[in-house]
């Protein structure tokens, strides 16, 4: 959700850094390496579609050799052959038609499937500012309609454009075979079918792109109003708010009709072909009939020959709507997997010595003039718990997510040591957000185990839909049942969770049973057991409990960060104090570092936030 400094939704500029667009020859590319695993069953569906069109062209001759039949006064029985034999080719090219159709869509499906995991995939892992940037409604659209118009050029247009491909060229070859001079009279359609399949691409293409970009749009807009209605409402600004959303809604309605008047002049063009080449055919027919060139049977044939290009021409030239749209939609998919590509080309860091976390100058800027971190260095000792403190905006969650992995920074590196991986980190996010891409790197040293390097846990939990089985299992997919109530015990969970009614097999999340504020992030935290990452990030995670709740919280992540480097936001100060190391930053700088007592005593920042926050609390002094 794009946001102004005041936290209005949607009252920001219009304009965004909308995701990338893939070039022509990339999104080319993109489909010959998508295709070329199954290049057998290609040329096999292609074989078998050719073999069903030879065959179906045997039926125009036929026809014709019953019009010299009947115009030469022959007896009846004399229709029996060429009749039986029109039945015996309308049966061989449905079933072979049928074969090579149901091979080509098969190819087309597993395309499909492998052009939606690589999507989903490298979705998953975009750089986490980069999305914000471009806002959730771009991403929306290219994973809905986007996704949705590939499939249905995949399943609809592939097939139906290779058999009008080869039902073309082998329909002019066999108007060769009667006469060459039908087949250069029906040519004459092409320059104006050339000119119309021309003038429609240079326009179609422009059309169509605009139009997902106002689709994706729109849906941005759509997103921000309804995820933002409290505080729209609250700041009675429900009028801005609907014109923004008809503003956008009537550009995408303006570049539909756009497109749907662009598709109406396409057709009247094909008819315009279509008469031209018929009437040569037929009047060439004529002459030659006249002069004994030919039977009318041969005529016949000719024009049915003619007639039948109709369809696969008119169908043809029609999928370029189709074909347009999708090369559009796929562009926009092939330009997502190209960001994740590069974002995972990783520089390598060294930690420094000791060290399981180093911060080395690190920057961070979420825009022009938006700096949030300046040059701020850091380094977690192995087991080390470091809290992260300081007033609203100071940068806390900036950095902290710079250590997941979750966003990258504008300057500087952050490494991070006893990962799995020699070069490249691995970030989770226990508490339900998607894993995203960092500039994290993991120092060469001994294998870890084959988990990630770093989890994250924030105050936004998302509770997944599914069995709290499964719900746990996304930390570890091959973990026993014994590995479930074990975490859930570690974080004071499994009494609940074996209250529930079904206890672990209970569905929990949309649809399912409820969990509260505090039993979600629990969740969250035993994924984090499950997991178990040598460095663990939370940020603010027991901000959205209440009082009580947070306790019962802070106990559990105490216990989940036992015998991990941890680097913790610290939402209630109370978590400071038990930390092994207090950071204070202040304005995206670090302005002290030190013990709680040490800090009371410098009687700095740190002191003042201290004496502000506790007040009259009875707050413990030491861990």
């Amino acid at each position: 959700m794009t946001s102004t400094p005041s936290g209005i939704p949607g009252t920001a500029d219009d304009s965004a850094e909308l995701l990338p667009i893939a070039s022509g020859a990339r999104t080319r590319a993109a489909l010959r390496t998508l295709i070329r695993p199954d290049r057998g069953r290609a040329l096999l569906g292609l074989g078998v579609l050719v073999g069903a069109t030879a065959v179906g062209l045997l039926v125009q001759p036929l026809l014709g050799r019953i019009v010299d039949i009947v115009a030469d006064g022959r007896p009846a029985d004399a229709l029996t052959l060429p009749v039986v034999l029109l039945l015996v080719v309308a049966v061989v090219q449905g079933v072979t038609t049928t074969l090579g159709l149901t091979q080509v869509a098969r190819l087309g499906e597993t395309v499909l499937a492998r052009l939606r995991e690589q999507f989903v995939e490298r979705a998953l892992h975009l750089p986490a500012d980069r999305l914000e940037r471009a806002g959730a409604g771009d991403l929306t659209a290219r994973v809905t309609g986007d996704v949705a118009r590939v499939a249905e050029a995949v399943r609809s247009a592939l097939p139906e454009m290779a058999r009008s491909v080869l039902a073309i060229v082998l329909t002019l070859g066999a108007m060769a075979l009667l006469d060459v001079r039908f087949l250069l009279a029906a040519l004459l359609a092409v320059p104006v079918q050339a000119l119309t399949a021309r003038w429609y691409v240079r326009r179609a293409v422009t059309v169509y792109a605009d139009q997902r970009v106002a689709n994706g749009a729109q849906q941005q807009q759509l997103l921000e109003t309804i995820g933002g209605a409290a505080t729209v409402r609250g700041h009675r600004l429900e009028e801005q708010h609907t014109e923004k959303s008809a503003r956008r809604s009537r550009k995408a309605v303006e570049l539909t009709m756009r497109s749907v008047h662009l598709v109406l002049g396409f057709y009247a063009r094909l008819h315009i072909a279509e008469y031209i080449g018929l009437a040569a055919v037929l009047v060439t027919g004529f002459f030659l009939v006249r002069d004994g060139s030919v039977s009318i049977g041969t005529a016949t044939a000719a024009a049915l020959y003619f007639h039948s290009l109709f369809g696969p021409v008119n169908a043809a030239l029609v999928l370029l709507d189709d074909a347009q749209s999708a090369a559009a939609g796929l562009a926009r998919l092939v330009g997502v997997t190209d960001i994740e590509e590069s974002a995972a080309q990783l520089p390598h860091q060294r930690t420094e010595a000791g060290a399981a976390v180093t911060v080395d100058a690190v920057s961070h800027a979420y825009g022009p003039g938006r700096t949030v971190l300046h040059e701020v260095s850091l380094a977690l000792r192995a087991g080390e718990h470091v809290a992260l403190v300081g007033t609203s905006g100071a940068g806390k969650s900036t950095l902290a997510r710079l250590v997941a992995g979750v966003q990258q920074p504008t300057g500087g590196t952050v490494s991070v040591a006893g990962g799995q991986q020699p070069t490249g980190g691995t970030v989770s996010v226990a508490g339900g957000h998607q894993p995203t891409g960092g500039k994290v790197s993991v120092a060469q040293s001994a294998p870890g185990p084959a988990g990630p390097s770093v989890v994250l846990v924030t105050q936004e939990v998302h509770v997944f839909t599914g069995t709290l089985a499964e719900d746990l299992r996304l930390a570890r997919p091959d973990a026993t049942d014994a590995d479930l109530r074990t975490a859930l015990a570690t974080v004071y969970a499994l009494e609940w969770a074996e209250a529930l009614p079904e206890g672990l097999a209970t569905v929990v999340g949309e649809g399912g049973h409820r969990l509260d504020p505090t039993r979600a992030q629990q969740l969250a935290l035993a994924r984090l057991v499950l997991a178990d990452p040598p460095v663990a990030v939370l940020d603010e995670a027991t901000a959205e409990a209440g009082s009580a709740g947070a306790r019962t919280l802070e106990r559990s992540a105490e216990a989940a960060l036992a015998g991990r480097t941890a680097l913790v936001v610290a939402h209630r100060l109370t978590q400071a104090v038990a930390a092994d190391r207090i950071v204070v930053l202040d304005a995206g700088r670090v302005v002290e570092s030190g013990t709680h007592d040490e800090l009371c005593t410098a009687d700095g920042p740190y002191a003042t936030l201290w004496r502000a926050w506790s007040g009259s609390r009875n707050a413990p002094r030491t861990r």
